[in-house]
């Protein structure tokens, strides 16, 4: 099997167990989902959830936030993990936001990775979820489990972006890497994957090594004798 055949087999399969796959970051605004994923870095989304109405709340606009003292932001933010580098990043990129973008977030990768904090993970969120464009987000999970099923060879971020990108078609990509995390936190557990009635188990890579016999060691020769 090929690796476009696996990918497109893995696409079809998770499509059917997730049919309704979406980013678990919760948002009303494109704005506060570019925080949210910032604030996730490092930390969980369930996490994040719980911060970021209480963050809206003492700064209900981008406005607001952009005046804000990095200091306040911290402690709001700082359960999320890297409060300091998070607060001042999530201040200076709302005030870039007003001052070259019009208020407005975005809509390309190329803009996306000027503003503060922002890598090619979040940029691809960000044009995938809120944009509808094609977009790979290559999250732990995505990375994981990319190389575990043989998708990818390699687990750098940018690399397995683009392999995948090769193999994924471009409107099934963003909502492949949403379902990718279901099944991460499902089934395919790093700790402690399920591979006895995975749903993907004929066509991982992974299992196939596991099901091969390991080669008998070759028959030592016998030493020779002392003289």
């Amino acid at each position: 099997m090929t690796k476009k055949e696996r990918a497109l087999e893995a696409v079809r399969r998770l499509k059917e167990i997730y049919p309704m796959s979406d980013c678990t970051l919760e948002y009303d605004q494109p704005y506060r989902l570019l925080i949210a994923v910032r604030l996730a870095a490092q930390c969980t989304d369930a996490r994040v959830n719980q911060i970021t109405p209480i963050l809206f709340e003492r700064f209900p606009t981008l406005e607001s936030l952009a005046d804000a003292d990095p200091q306040d932001v911290e402690a709001i933010v700082r359960p999320c993990g890297l409060g300091k580098t998070k607060a001042r990043d999530i201040v200076s990129l709302c005030g870039m936001l007003i001052d070259q973008y019009d208020s407005q977030v975005p809509d390309s990768l190329e803009e996306l990775l000027k503003l503060p904090g922002v890598g090619r993970k979040t940029a691809n969120l960000i044009v995938g979820d809120v944009f509808g464009k094609p977009a790979i987000v290559t999250d732990t999970h995505c990375i994981r489990l990319s190389y575990r099923i043989g998708l990818t060879e390699r687990k750098e971020p940018v690399k397995v972006e683009m392999a995948l990108r090769k193999i994924i078609p471009p409107e099934e990509s963003n909502n492949f890497c949403h379902r990718l995390v279901n099944f991460g936190r499902d089934v395919c557990n790093a700790r402690s994957p399920k591979c006895e009635g995975c749903p993907l188990a004929d066509i991982c890579k992974k299992t196939d090594v596991e099901k091969k016999p390991a080669k008998k060691p070759a028959a030592k020769k016998a030493a020779a004798p002392a003289v």
